[in-house]
């Protein structure tokens, strides 16, 4: 028997290519896994009205950690217009899967590690190395939306103060998102952040938010980073107005280490630093709860390129060395960056958006061989 169960969920478009390139350099790492492929995506939600279906769920629910490739998500509209003629009309919404799976296996700590590789010519300035701590479950992404707006909810908009403009606007006329924090899901985020900081010693945490603005969510997560803070003396606690840390990240981004901010400023800020050391090609990320997690690279689908082996494998990659330490598998982990950085490094073997005419499958062969 195996010693690892993982789920492979490869999904839609180069979501497929990259998530091959991935199994190339498990197999020559050979990781004592068992592996097992389950079905998500746009093809599900066209044919049966569920982008995430239970069979899925349940696939999931028998492995240890999912490695997933990329999704493809549309408004509401479009998605609806590219259903399968006898599910239209049946009130199907769609709601993204990966936003489904964080949530239902609370997996609350997305990390996002954006390293600037040796060699790299998109790298925007050499030495950067950033992690960041996005929060997962909560916030905007929550999913607690309406439109029109229930009379119960506008009842209790109608009820604040500041609310008195919006008195002639129609409930038709109206849409809320609920931007949604918990303590509990303010510390749990701080604390990940703030541990990660103190085991790989850096020396700084960022809370990234917008408290003069925003003042009862952003508000308490600067709190709650105040109060944990003090458990941490060796880590400075620094703070930041997301709209200014994205002017500072251009400005000096060597100077950051750790940041940590709720769903959607963790969302921008993550991208921001993903371009500043190659682009999407180059963003990893792990969706991590107590008991489960899931590794994806933060590109989307890229359906224009499906199956053309174009694009750059090397997220992903990232994203399987992220799964590799995960699951304390830390001599491959190691084995496998290092091998990834060579590749970079040597510049001989390049996908387009580096400059070069390689696929994405020899560029994975070529970290395999690298091994």
């Amino acid at each position: 028997m195996a010693r690892y169960k993982i789920a492979v969920l490869a999904g839609d478009g180069v979501g497929k290519d990259v998530t091959e390139a991935a199994m190339i350099v498990l197999d020559k790492i050979k990781l004592d896994a068992e592996y097992t492929c389950g079905d998500i995506g746009w093809e599900f939600w066209c044919k049966e009205g569920d982008p995430l279906p239970r069979r899925t769920i349940d696939l999931l629910k028998s492995t240890d950690c999912c490695l997933f490739g990329a999704i493809t998500s549309k408004p509401k509209q479009e998605a609806e217009a590219e259903l399968a003629p006898e599910l239209k009309g049946k009130g199907l919404v769609y709601r993204s899967p990966i936003v489904r799976l964080r949530q239902l296996f609370d997996l609350y700590t997305n990390l996002r590690p954006c390293k600037a590789y040796e060699g790299n010519p998109l790298v925007y300035k050499e030495g950067i190395d950033l992690v960041i701590f996005r929060e997962n479950t909560e916030g905007l992404y929550s999913g607690i939306e309406w439109h029109p707006i229930p009379e119960n909810v506008r009842a209790a908009i109608d009820s604040h103060p500041n609310a008195k403009k919006f008195a002639d606007t129609s409930n038709d006329d109206m849409a809320v998102s609920l931007r949604l924090f918990t303590r509990k899901g303010c510390q749990r985020i701080l604390r990940s952040a703030f541990e990660y900081a103190k085991k790989h010693g850096r020396p700084s945490v960022t809370v990234v938010e917008k408290p003069n603005v925003i003042r009862e969510t952003s508000g308490l997560m600067i709190r709650e980073g105040r109060k944990i803070a003090e458990e941490y003396p060796n880590v400075l606690l620094w703070e930041a107005n997301v709209d200014a840390m994205c002017m500072w990240l251009l400005k000096n981004p060597r100077e950051y280490d750790v940041l940590v901010s709720s769903n959607m400023f963790g969302d921008i800020i993550s991208d921001l630093c993903g371009q500043l050391v190659g682009g999407l090609g180059f963003a990893a990320s792990a969706n991590i709860g107590d008991s489960y997690a899931l590794f994806e690279p933060t590109h989307g689908s890229a359906p224009k390129y499906a199956g053309l082996y174009k694009v750059n494998p090397m997220a992903m990659l990232i994203t399987t060395k992220l799964m590799l330490d995960w699951l304390g598998e830390h001599d491959m982990a190691q084995a496998l960056d290092k091998a990834i950085a060579a590749v970079i490094a040597e510049g001989k073997v390049r996908t387009y958006d580096m400059g070069g005419d390689n696929t994405t499958l020899e560029v994975a062969q070529a970290v395999a061989d690298r091994l």
